[in-house]
């Protein structure tokens, strides 16, 4: 049996709703085999992050030497990377590489703690968007990685295009903190695309962020069309959001699995 390889470069969510566990369950749900690389670990629940410890350098090149050796990957997706020089060392091992790759740019948890520093953003857009099939930045991302406003949906193109102009192949801002409708922007660098749908109500999407960029790297993997891919990611999204957990004091985490679990209940 052939499955898709898909290589996580991000770090831990201790409280399992985002982060590296947020990951592994968005891309099984996608039909792959996500195997992992860990930049940091964090103290991390509902409400917030408390500690965040990143992992020695060598280490995170031997964790991905260890995978591309025995396993091999089909497609990579980033996330939480920290600090610069992390952010340097992620990209020098996708350029050893020729898979697709999905830069989900992670600054700030959902409680607001920051999980980016100051330096890292410069790497980021130096030395990891221009290796990027595409990058998915939420407005407040695309806010620091641009240092302009991102509020709507024209400021979402202009900003699309700007990004693109940084190098990678697509980006798609997403457009979940929007006031009104929620929508996601697509460039691929010679059009746009709107991705729509209406708000599910509740405070419990925590992980939306990584599961979608994970799915759509899963997908990529698989040989679809970017489009293709991001529209059954979104849908993906979309049932763990409607099927949410609310667990913790603060929110909850998406649950990808749902129907997972209710077919193996019905089976026992």
């Amino acid at each position: 049996m052939s499955i898709t390889r898909v290589l996580i470069i991000a770090s831990s969510d201790s409280g399992g709703g985002a982060g590296i566990q947020a990951d592994i369950k968005a891309v099984a749900a996608s039909g792959g085999h996500a195997a992992t690389v860990f930049a940091a670990l964090t103290a991390q629940n509902t409400v917030g992050v408390q500690a965040v410890y990143p992992l020695p350098l060598d280490f995170i090149r031997r964790q991905f030497e260890s995978i591309a050796d025995d396993i091999g990957l089909d497609a990579i997706k980033t996330g939480m990377l920290y600090d610069a020089s992390r952010v340097k060392l992620a990209a020098e091992l996708i350029s050893y590489t020729k898979v697709p790759v999905v830069v989900d740019p992670v600054m700030v948890s959902k409680g607001g703690d920051r999980l980016l520093t100051e330096e890292a953003v410069t790497a980021l857009r130096d030395k990891l968007l221009p290796q990027a099939s595409l990058i998915t930045p939420n407005l407040d991302e695309a806010e620091v990685l641009l240092g302009r406003r991102v509020r709507n949906r024209e400021e979402m193109e202009q900003a699309a295009r700007t990004l693109s102009a940084m190098g990678p192949k697509a980006v798609l801002i997403k457009g979940g903190h929007l006031t009104d409708e929620p929508v996601d922007v697509l460039f691929d660098g010679h059009a746009f695309r709107h991705f729509t749908a209406p708000r599910i109500e509740t405070p419990n999407t925590h992980g939306t962020g990584c599961s979608l960029a994970s799915g759509i790297a899963c997908f990529l993997g698989q040989g679809l069309p970017l489009e293709a891919a991001i529209s059954k990611a979104r849908s993906l999204v979309r049932f763990g959001i409607s099927h949410s957990l609310a667990i913790g004091k603060g929110h909850g985490p998406v649950h990808l699995l749902a129907r997972q679990s209710e077919i193996f209940n019905q089976r026992i």
